[in-house]
């Protein structure tokens, strides 16, 4: 087993409850000049996510499934920050070089800056501070709860412990 496959595999902590499989968390990266938050809203939630030409995001994304989530990151020079988050709703798929199916789940009730997680996660392992360049991150639960807290969680949660305070 790789490095890499050691990374994916320890950072899946938490059972989703669909027939035993393990939730995973992930960061999703898209320029909100190509696709922003609102986007993904105006389009019913669901998407197509697609584009990703990186050999190691793509492998991150075949390692996605169904139920886990993601944060939505608005990339770019002033645009750093969660956004939203979504969850996968369609396993990797070959079409058009490959995509998964993500649907809105909530918008943040505060996006969450890039200095503000450098600051307040500092010390902590991040794959968003180590792979700055990657379009899709795995995100470790403690990482995800602390970045759901900074955030005071999402519009739309439903109660699920992901990000309640």
């Amino acid at each position: 087993m790789s490095i890499t496959e050691t990374k994916i595999t320890t950072h899946k902590k938490e059972r989703s409850g669909k027939m035993g499989k393990e939730k995973n968390y992930w960061l999703l990266k898209t320029e909100p000049g190509e696709w922003s938050w609102d986007d993904q809203a105006a389009n019913g939630g669901l998407s197509k996510w697609d584009g990703v030409r990186n050999k190691q995001a793509q492998k991150y994304m075949k390692g996605m499934g169904v139920g886990d989530l993601c944060f939505f990151y608005h990339s770019g020079a002033k645009s750093r920050r969660v956004v939203g988050v979504v969850e996968v709703v369609r396993e990797w798929y070959e079409e058009g070089g490959g995509a998964v199916d993500v649907k809105a789940v909530g918008e943040m009730k505060t996006a969450v800056g890039l200095a503000q997680m450098k600051e307040e996660l500092e010390g902590v392992e991040f794959s968003l501070f180590r792979q700055p360049r990657l379009s899709v991150l795995p995100v470790e639960k403690g990482v995800w709860d602390k970045i759901c807290v900074m955030g005071g969680g999402y519009e739309g949660n439903d109660g699920e412990e992901e990000c309640d305070d």
